[in-house]
């Protein structure tokens, strides 16, 4: 099976595991207090251009958006993510589980209106109503498009007016940051947003999210949090070595540019077929329009998700990895072509 399945499929980078086998012999400090955790974070500082910033290992997602979020949240404050955001979809209720309500607000395209966030949080008034402590956003988005410098700078100031925090999911921000329609940095990012992280699952790294926090209010107690939560892991040196490897010579760059270019090949290819798109995007991940009868015999080949079946046409996500090869493209549109 030819596998567009996820961006984590296969388990690492040949770079990364070839560094842990290196290091097998080695010992180590637990719970990220090591020489090779200090390493990775004087590395990722040095592209963030900011010395001022702590970094935080921690192993998946969710976790890393549970541990933030709860920590950034008053008892009485909710978070403010698109309907199509992360925390609200697909983390099976964890941030609610902490007692925070998730609030929503229209998805454009993927992304947040800084109009909509200013009517909701002008719309919260007095104590009879949960009020908001922060903004969960993704970039790249759940559906594969990307914020602007000028959107984000946007949200920010309607963040200032009213108190909230602004956290960014990261899971694909390697993405986000090589794709042809990003105007952003690691820089930009930590002059716009209070925390945000770096990640590693689905750009080439075998676990591990790198959470990046800025301001000085969230910085104390971040590790006992971490180990409340379950998240400070014992063989914390384990993430060190893949973003130490990582964040040497631009490989957590040039990973995830591998996978937007064959991901934009594929695109092209498909336009050639004249295949229908759910949206556009810029980065790994491809929505696919296709016939119910040609998506059941695409399964007896190829790893795909259906992402909203119909009765007669259904949308198929498409991604690629740091792994994907040209070939396999070929091999899919190949297909196409004879069923199409």
């Amino acid at each position: 099976m030819i596998t567009f399945r996820n961006d984590y499929s296969q388990i690492a980078a040949p770079e990364i595991l070839n560094r842990l086998c290196e290091l097998q012999a080695c010992s180590f400090n637990g719970y990220g207090l090591d020489e090779i955790c200090d390493s990775a974070k004087e590395k990722i500082k040095k592209y963030l251009q900011r010395d001022d910033v702590d970094i935080h290992f921690l192993v998946g997602g969710t976790q890393a958006n549970l541990v933030m979020i709860d920590g950034i949240l008053r008892p009485y404050q909710a978070v403010v993510a698109v309907e199509t955001g992360h925390i609200n979809v697909h983390e099976s209720a964890s941030v609610e589980a902490t007692g925070h309500k998730v609030e929503t607000l229209p998805s454009h395209n993927g992304k947040m209106s800084a109009e909509d966030l200013d009517k909701l949080a002008a719309s919260r008034t007095d104590e009879h109503m949960i009020r908001l402590g922060a903004v969960y956003i993704s970039d790249s988005t759940e559906i594969g498009t990307v914020y602007t410098k000028e959107e984000l700078l946007s949200l920010r100031k309607v963040c200032d007016k009213y108190g909230l925090y602004l956290y960014m999911d990261g899971a694909r921000l390697g993405a986000a940051l090589t794709c042809q329609e990003n105007d952003l940095t690691l820089n930009d990012l930590t002059n716009i947003c209070d925390c945000f992280y770096i990640g590693a699952t689905k750009n080439g790294g075998m676990i591990g999210e790198a959470m990046v926090i800025v301001n000085d209010d969230l910085k104390p107690y971040f590790r006992n949090l971490m180990k409340q939560k379950g998240a400070l892991l014992a063989k914390g040196y384990i993430l060190g070595v893949q973003y130490d490897c990582l964040f040497t010579d631009d490989l957590f760059f040039r990973l995830a540019k591998h996978e937007n270019e064959i991901a934009q090949y594929l695109k092209e290819e498909l336009k050639g077929l004249g295949v229908k798109f759910f949206m556009n995007s810029p980065t790994n991940q491809q929505f696919i329009i296709l016939k119910n009868e040609v998506i059941e015999v695409l399964k007896n080949k190829f790893e795909f998700e259906v992402w909203e079946p119909g009765e007669t046409e259904t949308v198929i996500r498409l991604v690629t990895s740091f792994a994907s090869k040209k070939e396999d493209v070929d091999t899919l549109i190949s297909c196409l072509k004879e069923l199409l």
